[in-house]
């Protein structure tokens, strides 16, 4: 196992990120497949390291949204199904056709293109149509004109047109329940023509929970794998799998007066006790002036301008403190921690933006069964 040389580090628990996809797979049935959104470096938790624990508790495939997420995934998992949801540009194609990648497409050029490049190395390349039902970012625009296009990539001879699908813009039910029926419209009208898809999804991890009549034939959760909760049915509860941790590794006595980090924005209006803490913005946490880390079960106030390397926090009210002690810099929410949420509110931004802040140079630490079973350094990485 790699040491992990850093005493702020992520730390990941696999057991609870397969008790998300176990319980996501109990919820929707076994007649609706799960594609697994780990983009973002599985939203900061590690594609690479979490994929067997996603697959193996009841995912059909893993989703991303670039090639080179794909080709990561791809370089250390040969048999899994991969998915990208993105653009690809044409140059970058035969990637897609030699590595066995289910690519999105939204013209009938880059459905020949695919075909050619199948041709040249003798396979059958799948595909998923992106049609735009008022996301409006990709896909195809709803109109017969697009529909008729699609019928025409059906063609193809060397092109396994898998799925449809589209993106709910969550605005409200209303909006939803219109993008729902135009996605419902378009392929009613393709499967009229006898052009079948094995798959056919719109929902997120929100929509997938609050929506049930939306999940189709497949869904495509992210956040709530990870134990993120923006979904509405408080039924429904996950497990959160990332905490992120670091140590005390300096602390100082400081008199009335005397100021702390650049500027001196905070300085001791009493003698105070201020640790140091091996984390700043360069590993993801926010440079935001008013939040608090947990020590001892208690909250410590971050004091003065977080650094790029280091932050530092008040002990005058946990005076069993000491160096070396354990940090919670993100935790559950539980025992006076903050969470993904509570750090997303105080930036008015979301959870995911939160969570892939988290940087390469912080190690993450992966637990099953209460033990650690894997280290992983990225700035060791070859």
């Amino acid at each position: 196992m790699e040491p992990l040389l850093r005493d702020t580090y992520a730390e990941i628990n696999l057991d609870n990120i397969g008790y998300n996809v176990r319980k996501l797979k109990e919820i929707v049935g076994k007649d609706v497949s799960i594609a697994a959104v780990v983009k973002a470096n599985a939203y900061g938790h590690g594609a690479v390291a979490i994929a067997p624990t996603i697959m193996e508790n009841g995912a059909d495939m893993l989703a991303v949204a670039t090639l080179t997420e794909a080709l990561e995934l791809r370089n250390y998992y040969s048999d899994y199904k991969i998915f990208i949801m993105g653009y690809t540009p044409d140059e970058y194609l035969e990637y897609v056709v030699k590595n066995n990648i289910t690519q999105t497409i939204f013209s009938l050029r880059q459905a020949v293109l695919i075909n050619d490049l199948s041709i040249k190395y003798n396979t059958i390349s799948k595909v998923h149509i992106k049609y735009d039902t008022g996301m409006n970012r990709i896909g195809y625009k709803d109109s017969q004109e697009s529909i008729d296009e699609i019928v025409k990539i059906f063609n193809l001879k060397n092109i396994d047109v898998e799925g449809i699908f589209s993106h709910l813009a969550l605005t409200n039910r209303e909006e939803d329940d219109k993008q729902y029926e135009r996605f419902l419209n378009a392929v009613g009208k393709i499967e009229e023509k006898e052009k079948t898809f094995k798959y056919k999804h719109i929902c997120d991890s929100i929509s997938a929970i609050d929506y049930p009549e939306y999940r189709l034939t497949m869904i495509r959760p992210g956040a709530i794998i990870y134990g993120m909760k923006s979904y509405e049915d408080d039924s429904v509860i996950m497990k959160t799998a990332l905490k992120f941790k670091t140590k005390i590794y300096q602390i100082k006595e400081l008199q009335p007066g005397e100021g702390v980090s650049y500027g001196y924005r905070w300085k001791a209006t009493k003698k105070t006790s201020v640790g140091t803490l091996p984390m700043g913005y360069a590993d993801g946490y926010p440079r935001i002036r008013d939040s608090f880390v947990t020590i001892h079960g208690k909250k410590a106030q971050i004091i003065g301008v977080i650094n790029m390397d280091q932050c530092m926090v008040d002990l005058t009210d946990i005076p069993e403190a000491k160096v070396g002690d354990e940090v919670i810099i993100y935790g559950d929410g539980t025992d006076n921690t903050i969470d993904i949420q509570g750090m997303a509110d105080l930036l008015n931004t979301n959870k995911n933006e939160i969570l892939c802040r988290l940087s390469r140079r912080t190690p993450r630490v992966y637990i099953k069964g209460g033990k650690v079973v894997k280290v992983l350094n990225y700035l060791l990485q070859e």
